[in-house]
């Protein structure tokens, strides 16, 4: 579902002006500088996870396990801020599905709990179990999967078309290192033990088979982020549309920030989750990371706005901004995007301190919970309200055509129930 705005078309006049803040060709390479230092030190927090899982295959043991473990999540940090360039960006969207979609069947990678299920009327993969079988089939396909590489594992990505099934990627990843969550809404995260991957000494059975899953799923997801990397270069495709033509570059902007507010953060990842208490539909389900996942969009919204990146080293990416240009459009509207933002960040904030002193994200959404699910509906207004003042920008910045993502579950509740 897309919520269309259309606008006139005199951009011109605002890059005209003689006493604008900054120029939108220098906020468009701005906010190219910002995507090549969140996807660079996303490529790097891959490449640590990528050598903790290794320690971890190759010596396992609850040392490694929880190393590989603090891996992945401080990986999540840099990554989810980079999905505020979804959206707005033809490239980054056709590549995003390798390396974060969700939510996945599990069944197809390793073995599940028998609550799961044996089959799927919507997917013939539902249960194949890669880890321990030599070859898999169904509708018809059959894929050897006797070495498990990442080249098989990427052939398996939405294997029958179907986007269920999730093959690579950081879910994949978290997957193989948590195990399912069981809980429910009660707490509690996956708990896979790291005997899982012990030949010697092994539960779940294959343990070198999922130990190579694992390693492949972790050298793909360094393959498919150093792809990024290279779009964002001086001399890359994703800078060069970008930049060729400053209304395109804007246009790209808001369109990213307002769909990931609207349509994908406040509506699929959050109200959707909230109007049916299913802790299924949290972001990183298995590590019980959600609270993060959603923090951490809204930080990369941010980022891109005023401009300014804190890389996992300290240091900062900065320049003239989006921030800049609407503050010499309209100084009031300048105001009242900023205090919107810094709102719907005390409400992330408050989601965030509530997962880290010990309510899971999933538990804020379960059914009974009042308190929780208000903290949820909080950081889900300050959202929508923050699109609000977007869209706001787009028509003071006279730019047209923006189409942002909507969700049934904010534009058509009753839908989701249907």
């Amino acid at each position: 579902m897309k919520r269309r705005l259309l606008i006139g078309t005199a951009l011109a006049a605002v890059m005209a002006s003689p006493a604008v803040a900054a120029e939108p060709q220098e906020v468009v390479s701005t906010y190219a500088d910002i995507a090549l230092a969140t996807y660079e030190d996303s490529l790097e927090t891959a490449k640590t996870l990528r050598e903790a899982v290794n320690r971890l295959v190759e010596a396992p043991s609850e040392e490694t396990m929880a190393a590989a473990r603090e891996a992945w999540l401080a990986a999540r940090v840099p990554y989810q801020q980079s999905e505020a360039y979804r959206f707005g960006n033809a490239i980054v969207d056709e590549w995003e599905g390798k390396v974060n979609a969700w939510p996945l069947d599990e069944g197809l990678i390793d073995y599940v709990d028998a609550s799961y299920g044996t089959e799927s009327d919507a997917n013939e993969f539902y249960t194949v179990n890669v880890v321990a079988n030599d070859k898999v089939s169904a509708g018809g396909t059959e894929i050897d999967v006797s070495e498990i590489t990442p080249e098989v594992i990427q052939s398996l990505h939405e294997a029958g078309g179907i986007e269920a099934n999730v093959a690579t990627g950081y879910h994949a990843i978290e997957f193989l290192l948590w195990g399912q969550d069981l809980n429910g809404t009660d707490a509690g995260a996956g708990a896979r033990s790291h005997t899982d991957f012990d030949a010697d000494n092994c539960t779940g059975d294959n343990c070198d088979r999922r130990g190579q899953y694992l390693q492949a799923a972790a050298d793909l997801l360094v393959t498919d982020l150093e792809e990024m990397v290279a779009n964002w270069q001086t001399d890359g495709e994703a800078r060069a549309e970008v930049a060729a033509d400053p209304k395109v570059g804007l246009t790209a902007m808001l369109t990213g920030l307002g769909s990931l507010s609207y349509g994908e953060l406040a509506g699929e990842r959050m109200k959707l989750g909230l109007l049916l208490n299913d802790p299924e539909e949290e972001h990183d389900c298995f590590s019980d990371n959600t609270h993060n996942s959603h923090y951490y969009d809204l930080v990369g919204i941010r980022n891109v706005y005023f401009g300014s990146y804190e890389r996992v080293d300290g240091s900062k990416v900065e320049g003239p901004s989006l921030a800049d240009l609407v503050s010499e459009k309209d100084p009031a509207l300048a105001e009242e995007v900023k205090a919107k933002l810094d709102t719907t960040l005390e409400a992330m904030t408050a989601l965030k301190e509530r997962a880290e002193g010990g309510e899971a994200y999933d538990q804020m959404i379960g059914q009974g919970n009042e308190e929780g699910n208000a903290v949820v509906q909080a950081a889900i207004d300050g959202l929508v309200d923050q699109t609000r003042s977007l869209e706001r920008v787009i028509v003071a910045l006279d730019l047209s055509g923006i189409e942002l993502e909507g969700s049934d579950s904010l534009d058509n509740p009753d839908a989701v129930f249907e």
